[in-house]
């Protein structure tokens, strides 16, 4: 091995001295997912002091300060994890540390850095991005002396990281044949793949980015670090624009392959690791299982490392996640179905063409007024969702996938004021199972009246909510209806009318123009 790396070794053998008084060893499980071809191992670092590994590099390279350095204090730069790493070093050490973060960094983030640094801390919130907070962090070191603790450009702090694998190779049974590791800057990937290089001479290093977040990936092919121009902060903890200077020596000499997700990759191995192990991790935290999930038959038979790095995810995130996961095969696709618009024409559709799939979304609001154009989401495999298509050109009903389109992501739900009849708007809490809507509509709704307005979205609840437009001949109709309306029945566990301010705001648009909905219920 190279001479650098030879010091991040000796690094990591000195850290253990001095990491182990902040925390004890943080566990090595296995995830228990029979669908994988090979053994996959997860450090837990997501159950370490801060809930993700970065206190381990932060606190080894405070530790080595001088007096007069402590005396001046620090200075860093982080999306998060590595500034709760510095705020708890901080309070251990009596450090004083000013922290620049990106203006977009999670709540759950900024306040864990107060919560762990106390009176020690004092958080800049600087740019739109890591590095603009870190340009800015670097050049107020700078100008007050302070030392700048580097999150993963630095031997120091990568020495630290690469205690975890430390922990990894004594509690292991057995040998690993590859480990498959995130990298935002490099450090931690750095830092463990030269640890387990020399405990299993034949074991394969695999880089897992994001997309377009692929700094590491752009050096390689470059032959020395390049700056991107725009990086996807979906994954925050990872989101670098420019690899170091010192991590991509050590990643060309360590790392053996690179490998890229995407973002509902990434979805979907949050979900399989929560279905598996009941582990919530935070975007960047699943990065290395969405590699090794990606490389699949690649690592057949195989004994495989990943790292869940982080937990600290906002709590407002895991409804996106939920909506993009794809697991095993299956993903929620969009389409746009056009039908005629007369009574019981939906109904049918559910009956004959969508019978059997598994309805998750629905968006409809009436603007023409002979044709019916209803956005239907599924969740299903690629086979079925062929079968799905041609049983739409069988029965010549013209469709179009939409998904992904910004109207329907952003679930605007147009219609127009003036052709609807006599409406009356539903909100409808029903048991969610198969079925159940769909008897409702059947039993209370086409006798009486044509759907003008649906509104559905599943989230994942025992019980399903949805809001309901529905159109009669007259307004006798629309008054039977509703005085035989039933609050509660089969398959459905509350109906009301929606009335006074709420039907107002739903049915009255301003000027005459088309009035837009964009409701999640």
């Amino acid at each position: 091995m190279s001479s650098l790396s030879d010091q991040l070794f000796q690094e990591i053998l000195l850290a253990c001295q001095r990491v182990y008084t902040v925390s004890d060893v943080t566990p090595l499980e296995i995830m228990a997912a029979p669908e994988i071809p090979f053994q996959l191992f997860l450090k837990r670092e997501d159950l370490g002091p801060i809930k993700a590994y970065k206190w381990r590099g932060a606190y080894n390279r405070m530790a080595l300060l001088s007096e007069q350095e402590r005396a001046r204090g620090v200075v860093t730069a982080s999306a998060g994890n590595h500034a709760q790493g510095v705020a708890l070093a901080a309070r251990r050490l009596g450090i004083n540390a000013r922290i620049f973060m990106p203006r977009p960094t999670p709540r759950v983030k900024r306040d864990a850095v107060r919560r762990f640094g106390g009176e020690y801390v004092e958080i800049v919130l600087h740019g739109d991005s890591y590095d603009a907070a870190s340009e800015a962090a670097f050049t107020d070191a700078r100008v007050g002396g302070r030392a700048f603790v580097h999150p993963y450009d630095d031997l120091c702090v990568m020495g630290g990281q690469g205690t975890l694998a430390v922990e990894i190779a004594r509690a292991a049974k057995i040998p690993f044949d590859a480990a498959v590791l995130q990298i935002g800057g490099g450090g931690m990937a750095a830092g463990v793949a030269c640890w387990l290089k020399r405990q299993y001479p034949g074991i394969r290093i695999f880089g897992v980015e994001g997309e377009d977040q692929a700094c590491m990936g752009a050096a390689h092919a470059a032959g020395s670090p390049v700056l991107l121009e725009q990086v996807d902060i979906f994954c925050d903890g990872t989101a670098v624009k420019k690899a170091g200077s010192l991590t991509f020596q050590l990643c060309e000499e360590l790392v053996d392959e690179y490998v890229t997700v995407s973002n509902n990759e990434v979805c979907h191995a949050m979900q399989s690791i929560w279905d598996a192990n009941r582990i919530v991790t935070e975007t960047s935290g699943a990065l290395g299982v969405a590699g090794a999930l990606k490389l699949g038959q690649a690592l057949r038979g195989q004994n495989v490392l990943s790292i869940i790095s982080g937990a600290n995810i906002d709590f407002g995130m895991l409804g996106y996640i939920s909506r993009n996961t794809n697991i095993g095969g299956v993903s929620r696709r969009h389409l746009r179905v056009r039908i005629a618009e007369t009574p019981g024409s939906l109904l049918r559709l559910l009956e004959t063409v969508f019978e059997g799939c598994d309805i998750v979304e629905f968006q409809y609001g009436k603007t023409h007024p002979g044709e019916a154009q209803f956005i239907i989401g599924v969740a299903t495999d690629d086979a079925a969702m062929s079968a799905l298509h041609r049983k739409l050109t069988e029965n010549e009903i013209p469709w179009e996938d939409v998904t992904g389109q910004d109207d329907v992501r952003f679930r605007v739900i147009r219609y127009e004021d003036a052709l609807l009849a006599n409406p009356v708007f539903l909100s409808l809490d029903f048991y969610e199972r198969p079925g159940a809507l769909h008897d409702f509509l059947k039993e209370h709704v086409a006798a009486h009246g044509n759907i003008c307005y649906f509104n559905y979205t599943y989230t994942g609840e025992r019980i399903g909510r949805a809001l309901l437009g529905i159109e009669f001949a007259d307004q006798l109709t629309r008054t039977r209806f509703i005085e035989t309306l039933p609050v509660r029945g089969v398959g459905f566990r509350h109906c009301r009318l929606v009335t006074g301010p709420a039907e107002t705001r739903l049915h009255r648009p301003c000027c005459g123009e088309s009035t837009a909905v964009a409701a999640s219920l």
